[in-house]
């Protein structure tokens, strides 16, 4: 599901007069104080738990979160639980999905990271799709489709780290596949992608089971509160419990059972099927691509903040940007400037900008080649170098990507495309409108919604999901009932763009998607996570920085007024930027605006703009938890 964006104000610079300017800076500094004020009291309250905190983007995903910390699982049974209500509801994603986590191991004291992210199938590469007369891939439908992640990454977690059976774990996503009430917005959105649906004749049998080709124009959704069931999918779901069940009876562990799921569903009959289907509606997606897909248990990629550690995934998605950020923030008196401040505004707005250069030139699949120099970007004395640039006067419209290879010691073998880099910046008509070969226009993709979850348990297990993928409206693969994800469009098409995120079969695109913990004095300190596309990394960073800079606590933190860059290309459609463009929570102080917009901003302002934020502190000094859920949109959270 993509968020739809709520109406924006545009405060141009042109209307700006010294005399208007004159009379708002005199009551600017009344204005400031009764700002500082905002966050005493938060609209929703944070979660207290001693035995657990279960978050997440719905209120069904924290029940069955709930549930299953009820019946005795820990942290990551719960958080499987969740994975699995929220693909089964369609809560901006399916089951054919990928799934990206962070867990904190407490037998070791370790962070791991699980990626469970697609890969691209046979026969996908740029010369195949510039043949079909596209110049990126489309944003719907099964050329758009990645092999799932999702199914792997919720039993591999399970398996690895869970201590409940499948069953166990699967038992309230598959209650809700033979049907639940569906939500007012969940029915609205697939009746909004219904012409994007009928394309797809298994995706109307499940999305649109209303639908009358003699009334066209009629409501074909199911009907709020209506009993929205999927028959397909809790079918491929019992077949996977069945394998369970019987790898069971024949003496196996609870560990090769689950596994036994994990075969029958990407090398057996529902391998198979999906395979079948795809490619008889025109997608790629092969057995063996299915076959060759696995899931990697990582180690993350981290950097330190005033003695915390804070743990991202690697250069598959772009959870290194807030380290690249935060390397550049640690030096800068942040607190001194004063919260969403003109210069704390400026400030972070640039650092975001040098951070997303980089991502848009140098992150990509780590297991394919060219290697990310992601040693380099890293690197606390590159970040001293990138920040050097920041001009304290004004936006820089035109920020390249830098060179981290002499940081680790290397030198840079995409010096000329580096030196030729040029930014993609959007038409004007781009905002507004989709090209044909995309269902969201430029803000819905920059804003492209996922869901994140959060669990945490008294024993010390901590994790921090952020899913996506099979978003409506969704081709579902046949019978199976199983969504397939967009994500191929993620890859650029051309190595001037970024030469290590280029297409290729088997390669991983590089997503947004990015889960976060922090430790500290090796004890979890906080997870959290944020729903949204390019997006995610600004919210995430503002947060954190809310926190530890601030002192707010976490739910202030997931309500408080963020702001928003579009000056990084979009990882989605046409790949392209708008610099300058800057959102603003509208409640900030009109001469804020004034002030921005004499700095070369287009400033921009909505009602809230927090992002659908979910966290979890840890107490360290009481020994319990916090939750925390943003008023953003359903973000729910439940502790005991």
């Amino acid at each position: 599901m993509q968020k739809q964006p709520i109406p924006r104000v545009v405060l141009a610079h042109q209307f700006l007069n010294a005399g208007a300017l004159l009379v708002l800076l005199l009551t600017a500094t009344a204005g400031n104080l009764l700002h500082a004020q905002e966050f005493k009291y938060s609209v929703k309250p944070p979660l207290y738990g001693q035995h657990w905190v279960a978050v997440a983007g719905k209120p069904l995903a924290a029940s069955a979160g709930s549930r299953i910390f009820n019946e005795g699982g820990n942290a990551v049974d719960a958080a499987c639980a969740m994975l699995a209500v929220s693909a089964t509801m369609f809560d901006t994603l399916s089951w054919g999905g990928e799934t990206q986590a962070l867990i904190h191991d407490p037998r070791s004291g370790k962070v791991v990271a699980i990626n469970a992210l697609g890969a691209a199938p046979t026969g996908a590469t740029p010369e195949a799709y510039r043949q079909l007369g596209m110049n990126h891939p489309p944003d719907t439908g099964p050329l758009a489709a990645i092999t799932p992640g999702t199914p792997g990454g919720l039993l591999v977690m399970l398996a690895e780290y869970g201590t409940l059976s499948l069953e166990q774990t699967l038992a309230p996503a598959m209650e809700m596949a033979a049907g639940y009430p569906i939500e007012r917005n969940k029915a609205e959105t697939f009746q909004f992608y219904k012409d994007d649906i009928l394309k797809w004749p298994h995706s109307v049998k499940v999305l649109l089971p209303h639908y009358d080709p003699r009334f066209p124009e009629g409501w074909a959704a199911p009907r709020p509160g209506e009993l929205f069931r999927q028959p397909g999918l809790l079918n491929t779901l019992a077949r996977l419990v069945e394998a369970e069940r019987q790898a069971l009876a024949a003496g196996k562990s609870r560990k090769e059972a689950i596994y036994a799921a994990y075969e029958r569903f990407y090398r057996g009959d529902i391998a198979q099927e999906i395979a079948d289907a795809t490619q008889a509606a025109g997608g790629l997606i092969t057995t063996e691509d299915l076959d060759k897909w696995q899931v990697y248990i990582e180690e993350p990629v981290m950097t330190t903040y005033k003695g915390i550690e804070v743990y991202k995934l690697n250069s598959w998605v772009q959870g290194p940007v807030m380290l690249q950020m935060l390397n550049m923030l640690e030096t800068l008196d942040l607190r001194s400037m004063g919260y969403n401040s003109v210069e704390y505004i400026h400030t972070l707005y640039q650092v975001m900008n040098l951070a997303f250069a980089d991502r848009d030139f140098y992150y990509g699949d780590p297991y394919y080649p060219p290697t990310e120099p992601i040693q380099g970007l890293l690197s606390k004395e590159y970040a001293r170098e990138r920040a050097r640039l920041i001009d304290r006067t004004s936006n820089t419209p035109r920020v390249a990507p830098g060179d981290p290879y002499p940081f680790q010691g290397g030198r840079n073998p995409y010096s000329e495309l580096l030196e030729s880099w040029e930014p993609v910046i959007a038409s004007e008509s781009a905002v507004a409108l989709a090209s044909p070969l995309n269902s969201m226009d430029h803000d819905a993709g920059f804003l492209a919604g996922t869901t994140s979850i959060q669990a945490a348990d008294k024993d010390g297990w901590v994790v921090s999901i952020t899913p996506s993928g099979g978003w409506t409206p969704a081709f579902i693969a046949g019978d199976t009932g199983i969504g397939l994800s967009q994500r191929l469009q993620s890859f650029v098409m051309s190595p001037e763009r970024n030469p290590f995120n280029v297409m290729e079969p088997g390669k991983r695109p590089r997503a947004t998607l990015t889960p976060t913990l922090a430790m500290k004095d090796g004890k979890p300190f906080m997870a959290f996570g944020v729903q949204g596309g390019d997006t995610q990394e600004q919210n995430l960073v503002q947060f954190f920085l809310d926190v530890v800079e601030f002192g707010m606590d976490v739910q202030q933190a997931a309500e408080a007024a963020n702001f928003n860059t579009w000056q990084a290309h979009s990882s989605f459609g046409e790949h392209d930027m708008q610099p300058g463009r800057l959102l603003l929570r509208e409640d900030l102080p009109l001469t804020h605006k004034l002030r921005l917009s004499t700095m070369g901003y287009r400033v921009e302002t909505e009602s809230l703009t927090s992002g659908p934020i979910t966290g979890i502190y840890f107490d360290q000094r009481n020994g319990t938890m916090v939750g925390g859920a943003s008023n953003y949109g359903d973000d729910y959270g439940l502790a005991w």
